[in-house]
């Protein structure tokens, strides 16, 4: 599977927090629908399939791109013309 962007997997996650903070805040109609379309781009974002799971795999993908950046480079092998 391929990892989403790292900015974009917090912009998303961000605009999740912001919606449900605000639904659980003030619950309207228009709370509710931007609450459900940050939950299904994160869904989609980690292909998972309910927002327990995507919050959990979208951590996840945050350590796994935060171990990647954090690793030691390797050096090439170049071959001999």
């Amino acid at each position: 599977m391929l990892l989403p962007a790292e900015k974009e997997l917090r912009a998303v996650l961000a605009r999740f927090a912001d919606a449900r903070f605000r639904h659980d805040l003030h619950p309207t109609g228009h709370s509710s629908r931007e609450l459900e379309d940050t939950t299904y781009t994160l869904c989609v974002m980690t292909g998972t399939q309910s927002v327990d799971e995507a919050l959990a795999a979208a951590d996840a993908m945050l350590e796994r791109l935060r171990a990647d950046r954090t690793a030691p480079i390797k050096a090439t092998q170049t071959l001999a013309a």
